[in-house]
């Protein structure tokens, strides 16, 4: 039974040049409550983009004719598509990426191959995000830029820095805690203890702090 029946249907946009992967996450998201748009390319997500508007686009990085890194900008620099959120897939999953990633205008980065739940996660987290941010006054970025701040002087323990340094690799919780041999219920609570002490809302700001502030690995 779809757990998604009670909330509204939102539209999502799915970019890559495998139709493979477009097929199964297309599948996915469409099972879990979404509608999911296509295409194949950059170039061929702006056609798209010219008679819908998506509440979030799922972006790969590579490819043909015109990559993630082009469309984004393209996208960030039109006024009726700059607001919507951007989750990158990459098979690179070096720091330096994320960092190019982030740096361009995506808002979340995944490494593939990654767990269709955690690509649900991320996703319904950055629409409660959008939808959050739409219902604040609008008062200027400057203000937003401040209510995301990090407290200074966070402390964090040796092992939340190296569960933390995990997250900005874009480790699941699963993954992370096989590679530290412990049960994923003590990885969940290191990282909602983490977002209490840095007053961040989800993994993707988590993560994007850690890489911002050199503590990634």
């Amino acid at each position: 039974m779809k757990d998604t029946a009670t909330k509204d249907k939102k539209q999502l946009l799915l970019i890559d040049d495998d139709p493979n992967l477009i097929l199964l996450v297309k599948d996915y998201l469409e099972f879990r409550g979404y509608d999911v748009l296509t295409a194949k390319n950059g170039r061929n997500a702006l056609e798209v983009l010219k008679d819908s508007n998506p509440d979030m686009i799922i972006c790969d990085v590579m490819m043909p004719e015109m990559d993630g890194y082009e469309l984004v900008e393209k996208v960030r620099r039109e006024s009726r598509s700059s607001w919507i959120p951007i989750l990158f897939l990459s098979a690179k999953g070096q720091t330096q990426d994320r960092i190019k990633g982030l740096s361009q205008g995506a808002d979340i980065y995944m490494v593939k191959p990654f767990e269709p739940e955690e690509l649900v996660a991320q996703v319904e987290s950055s629409l409660k995000q959008a939808s959050r941010l739409m219902r604040q006054p609008s008062s200027g970025l400057g203000e937003l830029s401040d209510r995301k701040q990090v407290p200074p002087n966070v402390g964090l323990t040796r092992t939340e820095t190296k569960v933390v340094q995990l997250v900005a690799q874009g480790l699941a919780n699963r993954e992370i805690a096989e590679q530290l041999n412990v049960s994923q219920r003590t990885i969940e609570s290191h990282v909602s203890n983490m977002l209490n002490k840095t007053r961040l809302h989800n993994r993707t700001e988590l993560a994007r702090w850690v890489i911002e502030s050199n503590l990634a690995q």
